[in-house]
């Protein structure tokens, strides 16, 4: 099993580097949550023409930088020459690894051409230990899983999570059913990360905790940025939280014992 989740008490994940403190997905945001002394960093991550895969979570990179078109019909070099608003080029994942190697990342997989660059680059560093790669796409986790030979951390897809849900909503004798069809620890997947709502409707509650926690899965929650809503969901059990405010977060996990 991968111990890229070992460590006391909950994890603090910073959502693109902490989106709201510095450029989403820069440099200057991944240097930011090593500053803190933050050890998990969510990401994206999409591959270019020529299948170097980059830190950007758009298709395009009109938003994030100072160029414009799709990622998957730039080159690297191209993309290379673009800023963002640090004033720095896109980053590479291949640059992360091995720029911070105590730096265990979230890698979310944005489309099906990233699966294979993603899995090259991760074996390539020897990262499967700190890595986990997760998709909304519940076939594409499946192919990440596979192209890294199970080695690695990965969280449930949506439908994955969706049956867990459903779960949480049974009575045991046919929770037990749906959770018997349902990937975990055996597969190297040990978290589901999720919304606290889903248009509207409630997903992390304390009966979804508790049976996330007895398939062996840990429970993640994005992306809550207010004091208040870190320390409810704490409350609740869970055993992470995905954040744009990481400084905030920290503060929060600080005043309340042991958390990694």
């Amino acid at each position: 099993m991968s111990p890229y989740l070992a460590g006391p008490g909950p994890v603090a994940i910073a959502h693109r580097g902490g989106g709201l403190e510095a450029p989403e997905n820069s440099r200057a945001a991944v240097e930011h949550v090593v500053a803190l002394g933050l050890r998990y960093l969510e990401t994206d991550v999409r591959a270019t023409s020529d299948g170097v895969p980059v830190l950007m979570h758009d298709p395009t990179v009109d938003r994030t930088t100072d160029g414009s078109g799709a990622v998957a019909e730039l080159t690297w070099d191209q993309v290379s020459r673009l800023r963002d608003a640090s004033g720095a080029p896109p980053l590479r994942l291949a640059d992360v690894l091995a720029d911070h190697p105590r730096l265990r990342l979230n890698l979310d997989a944005k489309d099906e051409r990233a699966v294979a660059p993603m899995a090259r680059v991760i074996r390539a560093a020897g990262a499967q230990d700190r890595v986990c790669v997760a998709s909304f796409d519940d076939r594409r986790v499946r192919d990440l899983r596979a192209a890294l030979d199970g080695r690695v951390c990965s969280s449930l897809g949506r439908q994955e999570s969706a049956r867990l849900v459903l779960a949480a909503r049974l009575p045991r004798a046919a929770r037990r059913r749906v959770l018997a069809h349902l990937p975990g620890p055996e597969q190297n997947v040990l978290c589901v990360q999720v919304p606290e709502r889903f248009r509207g409707v409630p997903v992390v509650t304390s009966a979804f905790v508790s049976v996330a926690h007895e398939h062996g899965l840990a429970v993640h929650v994005w992306t809550v940025d207010e004091v208040a809503d870190m320390e409810r969901l704490l409350d609740l059990g869970v055993d992470g939280l995905v954040s744009d405010r990481p400084t905030r977060l920290r503060e929060v996990l600080q005043a309340r014992g042991p958390w990694h």
